[in-house]
């Protein structure tokens, strides 16, 4: 089942290239540290940036709350299980059939597969079509992607297959480990795009509020041998409605705390637009 969502307000961050040969044109020595602040004395000289808000440091709010030692619900940030029934010849991945690892898994829940009220009953019955592979007729195997995502110089399995006869999409990661397929990640959603970042997993999901979507990153971990949901947030992905005046306060945040001392503004981390891969 997939975990309960915890959203985060939505980042920005932008950055600035310097063109070509720049730096090397700017005055050396201690010139070198101010190119950054100062530029060069290009004709350009320097661009206004706008209107900023005033920056706010964060407050601790309850803080007579004693801290939590352990987690009110179960999420199961860790999941991995060893797949049965699937061998990995050469202990390579790319040699395991990926229409065998979905029918181990229909095999393993036959609740959710099996029977005309189990919810994902389609998907059960187009395996049928899987015969010559992912993609082919109505086969509901995607096609596999593959990409050291472990860090152990392998190419890692990602494979995705839809749960019908509904709208939402299994994605599950696999690794080798001591000459077992080992299931390091899943997920079922609705999808708008799923992509592979260097060592991560990007899934993008439609959000019930209008110009936003669910953005989630599950990342390798070395000391949990697992992919661990590291970012989830929501992003804006209309065009964003610009005020005549600045506003005074960042968004979202009160004026002052009981205290009467700043509040805390939300810190938008960095979001960065992982390429997609094909394996």
């Amino acid at each position: 089942m997939p975990v309960s969502r915890v959203r985060s307000l939505p980042g920005r961050f932008r950055s600035r290239r310097h063109k070509p040969g720049r730096v090397a044109r700017c005055v050396a020595g201690a010139a070198l540290l101010l190119v950054g602040a100062v530029g060069c004395g290009d004709a350009g000289g320097l661009e206004g940036a706008g209107a900023t808000p005033t920056a706010v440091g964060p407050a601790r709010l309850w803080p007579e709350l004693t801290p939590a030692s352990s987690p009110a619900f179960e999420i199961g940030e860790v999941n991995t299980e060893v797949v049965k029934g699937v061998t990995v010849p050469g202990d390579d991945v790319r040699r395991v059939d990926p229409v065998r690892v979905v029918r181990a898994e229909i095999a393993a829940s036959p609740g959710d597969y099996a029977g005309d009220k189990a919810p994902y009953r389609d998907t059960n019955r187009r395996m049928a079509d899987c015969g010559k592979g992912p993609e082919h007729g109505r086969c509901p195997v995607l096609r596999p992607y593959y990409r050291d995502l472990t860090g152990d110089g392998r190419d890692d399995l990602t494979l995705g297959f839809r749960l019908l006869p509904g709208k939402t999409t299994a994605v599950r990661v696999y690794t080798v480990e001591k000459h077992r397929l080992v299931q390091v990640m899943a997920w079922e959603d609705a999808l708008s795009g799923v992509e592979l970042a260097g060592r991560s997993l990007v899934i993008r999901s439609p959000s019930e509020v209008a110009g936003y979507e669910y953005r989630l990153q599950w990342t390798w971990d070395r000391d949990q041998r697992a992919m661990l949901l590291t970012q989830d947030e929501m992003l804006r992905t209309g065009p964003r409605k610009h005020s005549l005046q600045p506003s005074p306060h960042p968004s979202g945040a009160p004026s002052v705390t009981p205290s009467g001392s700043p509040s805390a503004s939300p810190t938008a981390s960095p979001t960065v637009s992982p390429s997609a891969s094909t394996g």
